[in-house]
């Protein structure tokens, strides 16, 4: 599966073009701090992840109600959530996102294949406290200029997660404004996993911000691996969207420090 981040990249403009981010209305964010909250947390931190497809392996849960599952994840002790908003290949929807915002007060990270602005006003007008931004999106020029993006979503009042999967990426991320940085462990071009990613990226670097270590998170011994390699908080979503007991496989990641 080469150019899969071009395939992606390609959904969300078929999704703009559709109306998918036209949003109605305005929903209040949550007011708490994600940032905040990872520093303060004695236990692994542990952003969850609402979504029912992926691209890697299709269909991962029957849909069912995103708040059940929302709740469920907060109930485990997350300390956010990610909602996919990404109709194609995820099965997320900006509908999932507002019942969720609705009811579980909560950070909550807007899961998206960003490619244009209307997509972050669509963010704020959902109640998102977080967005996500690809680095690899904007080097292979699928969207527009990085620094804009993020510049755009601040003045929007929408704290940035930027996200990358190789060294070359990372130093860019660091050179900009975001205010988490993210390691994918999965090439979206390949979708192969490896948590060495974030062992590679992170080896004798100093940290000025955030790291979050994302994709093939499935175990405690993954949570604490990440961990002593020097992420800060892990985004988990196929893991433990395909678990019969999402509030105690939460719980168990979560204690995993």
């Amino acid at each position: 599966m080469k150019n899969m981040l071009q395939k992606l990249a390609q959904n969300s403009q078929k999704a703009i073009d559709e109306g998918i981010y036209e949003i109605e209305h305005k929903l209040a964010k949550s007011g708490k701090n994600i940032i905040t909250l990872i520093k303060k947390n004695v236990h692994a931190s542990l952003i969850t992840e609402v979504k029912f497809s992926s691209p890697s392996l299709g269909n991962i849960r029957q849909i069912s109600d995103p708040v059940d599952i929302g709740k469920s994840m907060i109930e485990g002790g997350a300390v956010g959530l990610s909602v996919l908003t990404q109709p194609y290949l995820f099965n997320g929807s900006p509908e999932y996102f507002s019942e969720i915002r609705r009811q579980v007060n909560a950070p909550l990270l807007m899961k998206d294949i960003i490619v244009d602005k209307i997509q972050i006003d669509a963010a704020e007008k959902l109640g998102a406290d977080i967005i996500l931004l690809i680095q690899g999106i904007f080097d292979k020029n699928f969207a527009g200029e990085i620094d804009e993006f993020i510049a755009y979503a601040h003045k929007k009042k929408l704290l940035v997660l930027l996200e990358c999967h190789t060294q070359k990426e990372f130093l860019c991320s660091v050179k900009t404004e975001a205010d988490l940085l993210g390691i994918n462990n999965r090439d979206l071009d390949t979708l192969e996993i490896d948590l060495k990613a974030t062992q590679h990226i992170l080896k004798d670097r100093k940290k000025d911000r955030i790291i979050i270590s994302e994709s093939g998170i499935e175990s405690p011994g993954d949570i604490r691996f990440l961990h002593d390699c020097g992420a800060d908080a892990f985004l988990v979503g196929s893991g433990i969207m395909k678990s019969k007991d999402i509030k105690g496989l939460v719980s168990k990641l979560v204690l995993a420090i």
